[in-house]
């Protein structure tokens, strides 16, 4: 079902798997805890929690010693950050829904320390950034995306969420916000079966903003 356009109309996105393709960052982050911890867990079975906070994730691996992964981890990504790669037509997106008057909200599981340079290469104004370590609990919990609107002063029934993994989509429908799967990302859509846009450009028909924009002509790069 396609999501109402109001007046204060919110676009919220998760931020690794649906605006930058930080996957080669991840790995190369996790070999480096690997390697400096003896952990013997693949990459492949840290990137099926991705979306939750970093401990929450450590927990699910059954890991310890948390803080010195953390550390590993962060120290790894911030050196291979020049491996993140911007989604094909994302920024281009942004900035129609922006000439649309969508207001745009960031809700990720990624530190602000890491996640900033990356929303920086966007060009986009975003008007609130929700991330961990601040009040609310971590996705699945809808805490993140509820503080984000209450940032925008929106109802969850003017809210829309695009996300990539399935807590993605639970934190959604607990926040009683509309969800939209970016089916570009990492992970498969939840149940019930969620609308799956299939590109960035996909985004503006499902929510109907195509029309609303000045940015999107005919001949665009779109």
């Amino acid at each position: 079902m396609k999501a109402h356009v109001g007046p204060h109309h919110v676009l919220l996105l998760d931020l690794d798997g649906v605006l930058v393709d930080t996957r080669p960052v991840m790995e190369s982050a996790w070999h480096a805890v690997q390697e400096s911890h003896g952990i013997d867990v693949p990459f492949a079975e840290y990137e099926r929690h991705l979306g939750r906070p970093f401990n929450d994730i450590m927990e699910r691996l059954e890991l310890t010693a948390v803080g010195g992964i953390h550390a590993t981890y962060s120290q790894a990504s911030v050196a291979a950050a020049q491996l993140a790669r911007q989604f094909d037509g994302i920024a281009e997106v942004l900035h129609a829904f922006v000439a649309a008057d969508w207001r745009l909200g960031i809700v990720t599981s990624k530190p602000l320390d890491r996640a900033t340079p990356l929303l920086a290469q966007l060009g986009c104004p975003f008007a609130t950034v929700r991330v961990p370590g601040g009040q609310g609990r971590g996705k699945p919990a809808p805490d993140p995306l509820l503080l984000a609107l209450i940032d925008l002063g929106a109802d969850p029934a003017h809210g829309t969420y695009v996300g990539d993994m399935a807590v993605d989509q639970e934190a959604a429908h607990r926040a009683g916000v509309s969800y939209i799967h970016a089916g570009w990302g990492y992970g498969c859509p939840g149940t019930p079966t969620p609308d799956i846009a299939q590109s960035p450009k996909d985004l503006l028909r499902l929510l109907d903003a195509s029309h609303r924009s000045s940015t999107l002509v005919e001949g665009s790069v779109l």
